[in-house]
């Protein structure tokens, strides 16, 4: 096995590096150590800079910078979206909240606590082969009433992007709020949220080339939100807690860079995508492509390779200085493969046998030619063992 010495990340969905540009601003940020609630000159400072990040993080998605509220990131703001369910089921008298069987766990697990602990009724959308929402479910789903209706605008592990705004329009006209775990998608593909009407949809800063730990929240103006931090009056009273202002800035200018950039981005990544797409095809017989083969986010490749045992090429990739995602969730301890590739109809085996490629700004051709004539022969390999293993 060769080693190489350079790493090429194709990790982006995970996580994204500071861009050296966001790197160099928040370094300077950091010397801003005023709490940016404190009335005095370097508190007042910092709070300037925190509602010019409100600005440009709200110009990523075009909506009002008010409609803004900071977090810590995703996984808060889908939190606190579904906490503001429980009461709000009371009031208005709906108990059942719609979502689909391929959202991030932490909406999941969101939902599954408001049908222990509150009673709400959770139904969860079956997807098609390509992770699109079946339609029929959806409009059967609708009948009930639902309270909330959440649906993801792109998918994290097979990237297929759902037509939010359709989805929302629905939602609507039978009275429910609609929200969007829009994590995946904002900085990579086009997010209007004023054309989608979404009422809630959430946001991460690390995604994007910025800071981790820092995140947001949009509620649209006039939809009720309560409050999953409580404390100080911080963010109206929506969000308790000191202000992490660097980091927030430093959101701020990353939103602001992702948005001048978005174009660029998406060409860019497209490319390289469909470069690793049609070399792995080719090279390498009998895989599948997982995802819409057109409504996908223009960075993600999710790739099955039957005979081949997902957590083995992971190992393969990362002795090659290769940084990829599994289709299962070994790594972290469990033995369960993907709900998501599982909710496409892929079974057990082709879901342990899955890789997620997620490419960046970072990602160049030389990266994606050295995986093409490195990689294959892996696969040929484990292949191979899987046989003698059967035999």
């Amino acid at each position: 096995m060769e080693f190489m010495s350079k790493r090429i990340y194709l990790d982006y969905n995970a996580t994204t590096p500071l861009s050296p540009e966001v790197r160099d601003f928040y370094i300077k940020e950091l010397d801003r150590y005023a709490n940016g609630s404190s009335l005095h000159e370097d508190g007042r400072a910092v709070a300037k800079d925190i509602e010019k990040a409100r600005v440009q993080v709200a110009t990523l998605v075009n909506v009002r910078p008010e409609e803004i509220i900071f977090t810590s990131g995703g996984s808060e703001s889908n939190n606190t979206v579904f906490n503001t369910m429980a009461e709000l089921s009371k009031k208005r008298g709906r108990s059942v909240i719609v979502t689909t069987q391929i959202e991030h766990p932490c909406v999941l697990e969101s939902s599954k606590r408001l049908a222990a602990v509150f009673g709400l009724e959770i139904i969860y959308l079956p997807v098609d082969e390509y992770g699109i929402v079946k339609n029929d479910a959806f409009e059967e789903s609708l009948t009930k009433n639902p309270l909330l209706v959440s649906v993801m605008a792109a998918n994290n592990e097979i990237g297929t992007i759902q037509d939010i705004k359709s989805l929302c329009r629905r939602a609507h006209e039978v009275g429910a709020l609609f929200h969007t775990d829009a994590v995946q998608a904002a900085g990579k593909i086009p997010v209007d949220l004023t054309d989608w009407n979404v009422d809630y949809a959430t946001f991460s800063g690390h995604k994007i080339y910025g800071p981790k730990g820092v995140g947001a929240l949009f509620v649209k103006k006039g939809c009720p939100i309560e409050p999953l931090v409580r404390g100080g009056h911080q963010e109206h009273g929506y969000r308790a807690g000191t202000y992490n202002g660097p980091a927030i800035a430093g959101y701020g200018f990353a939103a602001e860079r992702a948005y001048a950039e978005l174009s660029e981005y998406e060409s860019h990544t497209r490319v390289l995508r469909n470069r690793l797409r049609d070399g792995l095809l080719q090279r390498i017989p009998n895989i599948r492509i997982n995802g819409h083969p057109q409504h996908v986010l223009p960075n993600t490749l999710d790739v099955s390779f039957p005979g081949a045992e997902g957590e083995a090429i992971l190992l393969h990739l990362d002795l090659l200085g290769v940084d990829v995602s599994t289709g299962s969730a070994c790594a972290s301890g469990s033995l369960e493969p993907s709900h998501v590739l599982m909710a496409i109809g892929l079974g057990p085996e082709l879901a342990h046998g899955s890789i997620r490629f997620s490419l960046g700004k970072y990602t160049t051709e030389s990266d994606i030619d050295y995986i093409l004539e490195k990689f294959p022969p892996v696969i040929e390999n484990l292949r191979k063992m899987s046989t003698v293993t059967a035999q």
